[in-house]
C-alpha cells in the first residue's frame, strides 16, 4: 500500500471518499501477497493493484459498492475449473481481500497514518477484517502510542501491543482475539500490516556501474546512499534524484552510519585501498547483503587481505564475491540488475535457477 498512499493521502485531505481494497490473506500461487491494495477514488480514479489484472475489474465494482453503502465487505477471489471465465485468478491461488470505504469522519486516524509512512515513521496500520467488532475499524499504532479504534480498549491494548512486536519485524500478519483482545479466542479477526522505514542501500564508489545500481536500488523501494572519497566523481548530477551522495573515505563513513538486517551494502570501489578497511567494517555489523565487485583473482587476494586482518571464517563467509548472478551481463545497467536479482534471490530464498526447469509452487507459503 506504502505507493499509493500519496493518492489516499490526497483525497482524504480533501474529504472525499473513496473505497480501498486490501490483500489480508493468501494461499497458494496468488499474484501479491497481504498487503497489496487498490483504490478507486473521485472520478472513477484508480491507483494500486491487487492481483496484477486478474479480479481489478471487480475489485473496481466493490469499491465503488462500499463507498454507496458506507459498509465492507470481506470478498474471497480464487480459480474455478467449472467456469474458466468467472472472475478469479489463473494462477490457480486464493485470495482474500477486505475491501472498505474510507472518510475523514469512518477513519480519523487514516491521515496521521498516511503522513508517518511519507515521513519515514515506523508505524502499523491494524484493521478489523471479521467478527463482531466493526468491520473496517482501523487503528494506527506507533512505537509510542496510537490512534483511533478497534471497538473495545482490551481489543486495542491487545492489538496495540501485537502491532509494536510486528513493526520491529516489518512484518503484515492476520491475528485473532476475542471481543475485548482475549489472546485464546478467535472470534476477531484483525490484520496487522507494518510500515517499517524503507530499507537501506549503500552503494560505495561513484562510477559507472553505481549509477546503475543505485538507479535499480530506488526501483526497488531502498533508500540509496552512494559514497566516495573523490569529490569530483561523488556529485550529484551523476545520480538518479533522491539518491543522497556524500564524500567521504567509505570506511570512515560506515563507521559511522547505522545498519540493521534489512541493510543492503554493494562495495563498487575496485581498490584494496577502499575496499579492504570497508569490508572490514561491513562484515562485522549486521546486514542483509554485502557485496563487492571485482574477478575472482582480485575476490582471491582481498579475501587473503581481510583473513590476515584477523575476520573470521563466519564473517568471510558472508561477503559475496564477484557480487550478482550469472547473467552475462556486460553493461552497467546489465550488472546492476545481476545485482539486484542477487539481492532479491538471499532475500527470499531463491535459487536463481530460471522458472522453466523448476517444479512445484512459484511463491512458496509464508513462513512469517
Amino acid at each position: 500500500m506504502r505507493e499509493i498512499l500519496p493518492a489516499l493521502a490526497r483525497w482524504y485531505g480533501a474529504s472525499v471518499p473513496f473505497g480501498l481494497a486490501m490483500v489480508v490473506a493468501v494461499s497458494r500461487s496468488a499474484p501479491r501477497g497481504p498487503g497489496a491494495a487498490m483504490a478507486v477514488g473521485p472520478d472513477d480514479e484508480v491507483v494500486g493493484s491487487v492481483s496484477g489484472g486478474c479480479v481489478e475489474g471487480a475489485v473496481f465494482e466493490l469499491a465503488q459498492e462500499v463507498v454507496a453503502s458506507g459498509e465492507a465487505r470481506l470478498e474471497t477471489f480464487g480459480y474455478s475449473d467449472e467456469d474458466a471465465f468467472a472472475v478469479g485468478l489463473t494462477c490457480g491461488g486464493e485470495m482474500t481481500l477486505l475491501v472498505r470505504p474510507v472518510t475523514p469522519e469512518s477513519d480519523p486516524a487514516f491521515g496521521a497514518l498516511a503522513t508517518a509512512v511519507a515521513a519515514g515513521e515506523p508505524v502499523t496500520m491494524t484493521t478489523v477484517v471479521d467478527g463482531p467488532a466493526p468491520r473496517g475499524s482501523m487503528l494506527a499504532v506507533w512505537p509510542d502510542s496510537a490512534a483511533g479504534t478497534l471497538g473495545t480498549a482490551g481489543l486495542d491494548l491487545a492489538v496495540s501491543a501485537d502491532a509494536r512486536g510486528e513493526l520491529a519485524l516489518g512484518a503484515s500478519v492476520l491475528r485473532h482475539y476475542g471481543p475485548r483482545g482475549e489472546r485464546r479466542e478467535d472470534a476477531v479477526t484483525v490484520f496487522l500490516q507494518s510500515f517499517a522505514p524503507p530499507p537501506r542501500m549503500l552503494v560505495f564508489g561513484a562510477i559507472d556501474y553505481a549509477a546503475a545500481v543505485a538507479r535499480i536500488g530506488d526501483f526497488l523501494g531502498y533508500r540509496v546512499t552512494v559514497c566516495d572519497a573523490r569529490p569530483v566523481f561523488a556529485t550529484p548530477k551523476r545520480f538518479p534524484e533522491g539518491v543522497e551522495v556524500v564524500v567521504d573515505w567509505p570506511h570512515r563513513y560506515l563507521a559511522g552510519t547505522g545498519t540493521d538486517e534489512r541493510t543492503v551494502i554493494c562495495v563498487l570501489t575496485h581498490d584494496p585501498k577502499f575496499d579492504a578497511p570497508l569490508l572490514e567494517e561491513a562484515l562485522r555489523r549486521p546486514a542483509a547483503y554485502i557485496g563487492a565487485m571485482g574477478s575472482r583473482r582480485t575476490h582471491d587476494e582481498r579475501r587473503k587481505r581481510l583473513a590476515e586482518a584477523g575476520l573470521t571464517e563466519a564473517e568471510l563467509s558472508r561477503l559475496r564475491s564477484p557480487l550478482g548472478l550469472d547473467l552475462g551481463a556486460r553493461t552497467p545497467e546489465e550488472v546492476a540488475v545481476s545485482v539486484a536479482a542477487e539481492i532479491v534471490a538471499l532475500r527470499w530464498g531463491g535459487s536463481g535457477t530460471p522458472l522453466t526447469a523448476t517444479s512445484g509452487a512459484i511463491h512458496p507459503p509464508a513462513t512469517v
